[in-house]
């Protein structure tokens, strides 16, 4: 086995090592959430307050990746990727205090981190696709239609792969959070991930050396939005899906699940995370799903189908919440509905970032898009948490549709093609 990787080129070898970092990163990010969002539920939080844990996490991550995307061009992915790793690992610190210590500003700061971290993780991932797999291994072969179209094709499926396993080892970290919780409790489980993920820190500042990600030309500060008509679009559409998202699946839906229907930390945790290895799962098959008969890439009319496909979903469940009609079964079947449309809409925006983004300077467009992903994630937990508190889990989901339908309408002006 080892031989085998060593004998693999040098530039895939590098990115095996960012996809190991980006992946055990995930699975305490997902860990983390959820022993979070339970363990002051536990506490005697209210929903609201359960939200505003999570406030510093998303405002950080908005900041983070216009930012993190100019450090990138500036000073290579493979040190923006570390500096994630380090920070995940000083935040989880900072929650081994006495539970004396863990007042609710102390907790924020410490997600505030964390959302740094997290973003720094994923901006460096998403972008080293492009500079590692497929610029450097198709730019020489492009020279007609055909090689153009087996090149977008190319990171299109590599795109969903990472996507994919990113959100599969997302949800195992849900199950995970929640097992460690009930096992171990809240110190003892923070104090695993953080241990495990040390390791991973120290081998990854030791392996990945390659200057991955540097702009031949170093990019001023104010360069830092995008000045591409199509990635601003595709941006705006980014914001309003995952706020659609979120605004029902953060902190609405753990709560109703254990309130109204009682489940336990094993059950909440254990469904969730199924939820969302389902939904990794199905993001790794987009390109089949949205292939195009002549064998081309999906644009901006793709975008545009599928999530008008996804808009009806949340205002659905929401009627069958309201006029009772088999709740439990309604929601379930409707939850995993949505999460498979979701997925092919998210690994198909992600695609379209990347092919969009610029080969000098691809880390400013990735994080100016995902700053956008930020925003829509910032805005959908913070209406979660209140949303839920004074109207229910049914308010959560017409607004879920509203967004979905504000969406389709900005990816109305996407590129066709």
């Amino acid at each position: 086995m080892i031989s085998r990787v060593k004998s693999l080129p040098e530039s895939v070898r590098q990115y095996l090592l960012v996809t190991g970092n980006y992946w055990a990163f995930t699975l305490t990010d997902g860990a983390l959430r959820m022993l979070v969002v339970l363990h002051f539920h536990q506490l005697g939080y209210s929903p609201l307050a359960i939200a505003m844990l999570f406030l510093f996490y998303e405002i950080f991550g908005v900041i983070t990746n216009l930012v993190g995307g100019y450090l990138g061009a500036r000073i290579g992915l493979n040190k923006t990727m570390n500096m994630g790793l380090g920070l995940q690992v000083a935040a989880l610190a900072m929650l081994l205090v006495p539970s004396s210590m863990l007042t609710l500003f102390w907790v924020m700061m410490a997600q505030g981190i964390s959302g740094i971290a997290k973003d720094l993780n994923k901006m460096s991932a998403k972008s080293s696709i492009k500079m590692l797999l497929v610029t450097e291994q198709a730019d020489g072969q492009a020279k007609a239609r055909d090689d153009a179209n087996a090149k977008q094709q190319k990171l299109y499926g590599w795109i969903a792969k990472l996507t994919g396993s990113k959100n599969a080892l997302k949800g195992a970290g849900f199950f995970l959070g929640g097992a460690l919780l009930s096992l171990f409790g809240f110190t003892f489980a923070i104090a695993i991930m953080a241990i495990a993920l040390t390791l991973v820190w120290v081998l990854s500042l030791f392996t990945l050396k390659r200057e991955l990600g540097k702009a031949k030309n170093k990019p001023k500060f104010s360069e830092i939005f995008s000045k591409s008509r199509s990635i601003n679009i595709l941006s705006a559409a980014r914001m309003f899906l995952f706020a659609a998202r979120d605004v029902w699946f953060v902190v609405a839906l753990p709560l109703y699940l254990g309130s109204q229907f009682g489940w336990d930390h094993y059950y909440v945790g254990g469904f969730l995370a199924l939820w969302v290895i389902a939904y990794g799962l199905v993001q790794t098959q987009a390109p089949r799903l949205t292939a195009k008969s002549d064998g081309s890439a999906p644009g901006g009319r793709e975008a545009l189908l599928w999530v008008g496909a996804l808009t009806a979903i949340p205002g659905l469940i929401a009627l069958a919440l309201t006029f009772n009609i088999s709740p439990q079964l309604s929601l379930l079947a409707g939850l995993m509905l949505f999460g498979a449309v979701f997925a092919v809409n998210s690994s198909l925006h992600s695609f379209l970032i990347v092919n969009y983004a610029s080969d000098d300077c691809v880390s400013l467009d990735v994080g100016f898009y995902y700053m956008a992903n930020a925003m829509g994630r910032l805005i959908g937990t913070v209406l979660s948490g209140y949303v839920y508190q004074v109207a229910g889990l049914e308010a959560c989901l017409w607004i879920s549709s509203a967004m979905l339908g504000l969406t389709a309408i900005i990816s109305i002006y996407l590129p066709k093609d």
